[in-house]
């Protein structure tokens, strides 16, 4: 591949076919029950050809295909087990890597963007991407000052490219669903579509990450790397050495992976009320757990990537603190009337309070309990529950609404559990919440607030005296 694939016309061809092989593959999972297979190891062998044709060709094609893929990866506890093993190996690809694009390519877009004489501004370069993601690649290399950096370099066409495959993927979104059970696809392709003209400006990523690094600077528990450079598609940052999480999901001790879920945790529900920014963009590919610094220490979380973020002033919105406090308290007339209040009842509908809270109480289990292991097995059974047309939960469901200034809370915490689910990790999730979220304790009258440097809009400029392009954090999963 000599580029990523820009023309249209060529991303849609092989975009379109995946709903023919998906026809094809059933097809040929026919013939093999008629001729004598059972329909069990057909069915596996069915999923696992379908796995690896899906993320062969999101991973080739980069851009919002890729972006979907990962997206989707932190789902993949919600899959049966006997389909969950053949999109396992699969999914955790997209997590990691994606074929490179060539060095001369490389080459030009660093000339292009840092000017011809680029190599001066390192002292080393590695040619070889140490991670090549949807919309950009990471080179390890050596800054002028002897630090080490990473170089995050946006792939050319990106921006067309993401554009074009999320056009396209909505088209059959009806037929990736049954990837996800419990799922619906189209609205998270919407969502990934309102944040492509972010995610490709690595002015704003750098503001946003630069952020977490000044709020995050002495932090004993979390780790985000320093912004050293940023120039149109070209961000530079300080590297940091850790095990990604994806490795720690497979390989990792129990003891690594509840440190790993706790801190985890602990970033989704504090980076709001420090920065007033929200990650949003919770694969394992964009987090590494670092070892002790001291003997007998803390294993740290460090986190990279942050080309998507929510902007949230005031910390996440009062409401999720305190309906989840008064679901707990089993308080089903004051929860519903609140979610009637924020739009997640719509003025044309009336339910049943206490059936509400019936539907409610199984998903907030893990803040029921002093700790909560996250398990594979738990996220299943709740997907199974709502995805069943035939359970009440499903039909209740179906009646309520998302407020769109929820959408990216719902999906960043709907991903952050798919991870913790992944680890197996035991989590004190409750500890968390009534540390950093406004509302959950009873008499909580004033958030946390976020400091300065948090919540800056799309768009703002940098107030006088600070450097142009020198800002403060690094990337990884690009």
């Amino acid at each position: 591949m000599s580029d990523l694939p820009r023309k249209a016309v060529t991303r849609t061809a092989k975009l379109a076919a995946l709903p023919l092989g998906f026809a094809g593959r059933a097809t040929w999972g026919l013939g093999k029950r008629i001729g004598g297979k059972s329909a069990e190891i057909v069915g596996r062998e069915l999923q696992q050809r379908t796995a690896e044709q899906l993320f062969k060709v999101l991973g080739e094609l980069k851009g919002g295909a890729m972006k979907f893929g990962q997206a989707m990866s932190v789902f993949e506890s919600a899959l049966p087990e006997e389909v969950a093993g053949p999109y396992r190996a699969a999914l955790t690809k997209l997590q990691e890597a994606a074929p490179p694009m060539p060095t001369r390519t490389v080459h030009t877009v660093l000339a292009e963007r840092l000017g011809e004489e680029w190599r001066e501004l390192f002292l080393e370069f590695d040619e070889k991407p140490a991670a090549a993601a949807s919309i950009g690649q990471v080179h390890r290399a050596v800054w002028h000052d002897g630090r080490d950096v990473a170089v995050k370099v946006q792939y050319p066409g990106a921006g067309e490219a993401l554009l074009s495959d999320l056009t396209q993927l909505s088209r059959f979104a009806r037929l990736l669903g049954p990837l996800i059970p419990g799922m619906d696809i189209k609205p998270l392709i919407s969502e990934l579509r309102d944040r492509v003209s972010e995610e490709l400006d690595y002015e704003l990523e750098a503001r946003a990450q630069r952020a977490h690094a000044a709020e995050f600077a002495d932090d004993p528990d979390v780790v985000v790397p320093d912004v050293v450079h940023q120039r149109d598609q070209v961000l530079v940052t300080e590297w940091i050495d850790g095990t990604p999480l994806s490795e720690v999901i497979t390989d990792g001790t129990e003891e690594q992976r509840d440190r790993a879920g706790q801190l985890l945790a602990r970033f989704l529900f504090s980076g709001p009320a420090r920065t007033g920014l929200l990650h949003a963009d919770p694969h394992p590919g964009n987090f590494r757990l670092l070892p002790p610094e001291k003997e007998d220490g803390p294993w740290r979380l460090g986190v990279l990537d942050f080309g998507t973020v929510d902007r949230l002033p005031g910390g996440l919105p009062r409401t999720i603190g305190e309906s989840l406090r008064m679901t707990l308290d089993g308080d089903a007339e004051a929860v519903y009337a609140l979610l009637c209040e924020e739009g997640f009842v719509k003025e044309t509908i009336d339910l049943d309070p206490d059936a509400v809270l019936d539907y409610l109480l199984p998903i907030i289990e893990p803040a029921q309990a002093e700790e909560f292991t996250f398990t594979r097995a738990w996220m299943r059974g709740q997907a199974a529950r709502i995805a069943d047309p035939r359970s009440p939960a499903h039909q209740l469901g179906k009646q309520l609404n998302l407020p769109p200034a929820y959408l990216l809370i719902h999906r960043v915490t709907l991903s952050t559990i798919g991870v913790l689910c992944q680890l197996a990790a035991t989590v004190r999730l409750r500890d968390e919440l009534e540390r950093w979220v406004p509302g959950f304790l009873p008499g909580d009258e004033e958030p946390v607030r976020p400091g300065a440097a948090a919540a800056m809009e799309p768009g703002e400029t940098l107030g006088a005296g600070e450097p142009e392009n020198e800002v403060d954090g690094q990337p990884a999963g690009a």
